[in-house]
Order: structure tokens, then C-alpha cells, then sequence
């Protein structure tokens, strides 16, 4: 039964919220603090976190940065603030989910269960190519026998683009990889990713460019410059 960690101080919205997914089979620990969901994460980790943003102590957004430090535990956030720029920073700092208030319980819980899907390892160890090797049962990538130090996200789209080399990705399409909506202005989040797996890379090789950029299309692998 998947344990789902539901954050927020109103205690209305997290009565709602836990109604619906333990109507749905899932067990639900509700707190109000972002401090104590860090703690509770440390110590009984949920398979998925509901973050409201708006929490008394600090952030959810402040929260979520701590978090992704120790743990890559899927984050759906909450908000009454529907912005682009709110959904963008929310990706970019690790979110697989933005949902805005007042929101449909039962839609949620569908969010839940979607997520927790597309986070699942598929079996065994694919071997990509000489230089790349995917373990997506340890969410884990080596480049020329080194392991990657990838977040979740990270991982999907190296992932993603190792799985078919020369293919050229939109941006849309590698948001699809990670299960998250193209909404406006989410696209730009994907370059951020990818700059940060290709500084990650060049760690490795500095001078190897295995990820390649198509101006006004997307990305690709090439196995040439890797």
C-alpha cells in the first residue's frame, strides 16, 4: 500500500485530501510543518509527498530544495498561486505535480496514482552503449564506468534520450519523459535540466558532447561525441 506524506496547515484541505486517498487504498500521514515533513522523510519515507506551498514555518518551495538533498521522492505541490512562474520554479527544484486550489479531490488522487506509476524502476540493466550503462531498477547511470550523481528528473531525460540515440527530442516530448504537462513556460525548465546533466558529463569527459542541441527543435544523443 503506497504511503503518501500530505503537508498542509489547513486542516479542512488535508481532511479532504486524505478521505480521497485512502478511499483510493492509499495510507496518508498528515503534518503542517515543512520542518517536520523533512524529519518524518528521514526517518519512515513516504512513497510520495503532497507539499502545500503557503506552510507556516518555511516554504514549500524552501522545503522542497531540502528535501531533494537526501531524497527523490515524488512532490506534487499545492498552491492558491497559479503563475507560470510558481509552476516553473516548482519543476525546476525537483516537482513531478502543480496543482492549484481549489482542486477536485478525486482528480488529485488520479495525479497520485499517475505519478507513482511513471516513477516506478522498469526490471534489469540495459546496456546502452560501450560508454553508457542505465541501471533503472538502482535509478542509476554510469558514463565511461563512472556513476552519475542524477537527480530523478535528470535521469529520465538521459535516459530518454540514451533509449534512441540521433532521435531529435522537442521539449515537449522530454517533458512527456518526465510525466509532467507541457503547460506554458514548463519547456524552459528542460533546458535547465539539461544543462545540469552536461555539466555532470563533463566531469567525466570534458571535452565529449554526447548530448547535442537542434536550435528551434530540441535535443538529441549522439553517440559520436560521446
Amino acid at each position: 500500500m503506497p504511503h503518501i506524506l500530505i503537508v498542509e496547515d489547513e486542516a479542512a484541505i488535508a481532511d479532504t485530501l486524505v478521505y480521497a486517498l485512502q478511499g483510493e487504498g492509499f495510507a496518508t500521514t498528515w503534518l503542517s510543518l515543512g520542518a517536520a515533513a523533512l524529519e518524518h522523510q528521514r526517518l519512515t519515507p513516504a512513497d510520495l509527498i503532497i507539499l502545500d506551498i503557503g506552510l507556516p514555518d518555511i516554504s514549500g518551495f524552501e522545503t522542497c530544495k531540502q528535501l531533494r538533498r537526501f531524497s527523490e521522492v515524488p512532490v506534487m505541490f499545492l498552491s492558491a498561486r497559479d503563475g507560470e512562474i510558481d509552476r516553473v520554479v516548482g519543476l525546476e527544484i525537483g516537482a513531478d505535480d502543480y496543482v492549484v486550489k481549489p482542486f477536485s479531490p478525486r482528480e488529485v488522487a488520479a495525479r497520485v496514482r499517475a505519478i507513482l506509476k511513471r516513477v516506478a524502476p522498469r526490471p534489469g540493466i540495459e546496456s546502452t552503449s560501450a560508454l553508457f550503462q542505465v541501471d533503472s531498477e538502482r535509478v542509476l547511470i554510469s558514463y565511461r564506468g563512472q556513476p552519475l550523481s542524477l537527480t530523478r528528473h535528470e535521469f529520465r531525460l538521459l535516459q530518454c534520450l540514451l533509449e534512441q540515440p540521433e532521435r531529435v527530442f522537442s521539449r515537449e516530448q522530454l517533458l512527456d519523459a518526465l510525466g509532467v504537462a507541457a503547460d506554458a513556460g514548463y519547456e524552459r525548465s528542460i533546458d535547465s535540466h539539461i544543462k545540469s546533466v552536461r555539466a555532470k558529463l563533463r566531469l567525466v569527459a570534458a571535452n565529449a558532447e554526447p548530448i547535442q542541441t537542434h536550435r528551434g527543435l530540441g535535443y538529441s544523443y549522439s553517440p559520436g561525441h560521446s
